[in-house]
C-alpha cells in the first residue's frame, strides 16, 4: 500500500464522488442501487481521512444541475440522502465529525432540511473533523449569491477584493481545499468549488466512487505529497 509523507497530508480535501451509475450499469442493476453503494462508501473514507490527520473534508453530494436528472432517480437520491443522515449522523457525531452544509435549499423538501440541520446542530462543537456536504450546491450559482449579497450590504467597488468575496462564499469559514480527489476519470470539475480550487492540486481516478477504497485514497495523498505547490510563482531555487 502507498504511502503519503506524514508531513504532506493536505489540510482539506474535496472529492467529486462520480461513477455510481457506471458502476451499476455494470453489474447490470438500476442506477439507484450504484447511488446507494457510493453512499455506504462515504463513511468508510471519512474515517481514513480523519485518521490521516486531515481537517476538512468536502463531499460533492448533488449539484445544482443534478436536478435535470429523470424524476424518478432525482427522488432516489433524495430518500437515500434522508436514510443516510439518519443512519450515520449518530456515529459520525461519536467519531468527533463535525457537519456542515454548502449550498441552496430551493426544491429541497422541508423534511430533509429538518434533519440536515438537527445533523449539523449535534455535531457542531465536534473537532476532530470537519465534514462539509455540499448538496444542492453549485460553484457559479454561489458566486452569483455572493455578488447579490455584497451588494445588498451596499459595499463600496473600491472596497471589493478577493478576501471580501472569499468572506461572501458558503465558505467562508474554511480553507482552501490542498487536493481536490474526482473518482470515474472524467476531466472536468463540474461546478464544483470554482473560486476556493483555483489553486488546487487535483487526482483523477478511473476507479468508480463505489469501488475507491483505503489503497486508492492512499494512492492519492502520496501523489499529492510528492507535488510541489507554487501558486502561481517559480519553483523554489537555491540563490548563488
Amino acid at each position: 500500500m502507498p504511502k503519503s509523507s506524514a508531513n504532506h497530508t493536505p489540510d482539506h480535501v474535496a472529492i467529486i464522488m462520480d461513477g455510481n451509475g457506471r458502476w451499476a450499469k455494470q453489474r447490470n442493476l438500476p442506477r439507484l442501487a450504484g447511488h446507494k453503494a457510493g453512499t455506504k462508501n462515504i463513511h468508510r473514507i471519512i474515517k481514513c481521512l480523519a485518521d490521516r490527520g486531515v481537517k476538512y473534508v468536502t463531499l460533492y453530494v448533488f449539484s445544482t444541475e443534478n436536478w435535470n436528472r429523470p424524476g424518478k432517480e432525482v427522488q432516489g437520491l433524495m430518500r437515500l440522502i434522508e436514510e443516510s443522515v439518519d443512519k450515520e449522523v449518530q456515529s459520525l457525531h461519536e467519531d468527533g465529525v463535525r457537519l456542515i452544509h454548502i449550498g441552496a435549499s430551493d426544491g429541497v423538501t422541508q423534511r430533509l432540511q429538518n434533519k440536515v440541520r438537527k445533523a449539523i446542530d449535534l455535531t457542531a462543537n465536534n473537532d476532530k473533523l470537519t465534514v462539509c456536504i455540499a448538496f444542492n450546491y453549485g460553484g457559479r450559482s454561489e458566486i452569483v449569491n455572493a455578488v447579490k449579497r455584497i451588494i445588498e450590504d451596499g459595499v463600496k467597488p473600491a472596497e471589493v477584493n478577493e478576501s471580501l468575496i472569499t468572506k461572501y462564499l458558503y465558505t467562508a469559514e474554511l480553507p482552501d481545499p490542498d487536493l481536490v480527489i474526482r473518482t470515474g476519470g472524467e476531466m472536468r470539475i463540474s461546478n464544483f468549488l470554482l473560486w476556493q480550487a483555483a489553486y488546487s492540486e487535483y487526482y483523477i481516478t478511473p476507479t468508480l466512487w463505489p469501488d475507491f477504497g483505503p489503497d486508492e485514497l492512499e494512492r492519492a495523498l502520496a501523489a499529492f505529497a510528492d507535488r510541489e505547490r507554487r501558486f502561481g510563482g517559480l519553483k523554489n531555487r537555491v540563490k548563488a
